[in-house]
């Protein structure tokens, strides 16, 4: 599974037809419109350089561990 910034992910939730969109920094999104899911996704990193609620855009970042 692909990790890091930029990696956004849509998942199903189970018995129903919605939609839920990660993006990288933590944020998500509810559709039943792959459209709209995906525009929302493409278009939602444009606020990450004000960041979440002021604080910095790594800071809803998960943590990407390194195989040792």
């Amino acid at each position: 599974m692909l990790r890091g910034e930029h990696v956004f992910r849509v998942v199903s939730k189970l018995n129903t037809d919605i939609l839920v969109g990660y993006c990288w920094c933590g944020e998500a999104q509810e559709s039943e419109d792959p459209i709209t899911l995906w525009t929302w996704l493409l278009e939602h990193p444009d606020g990450h350089s004000s960041g979440r609620g002021g604080e910095s855009p790594s800071a809803g970042r998960p943590q990407v561990l390194e195989p040792a």
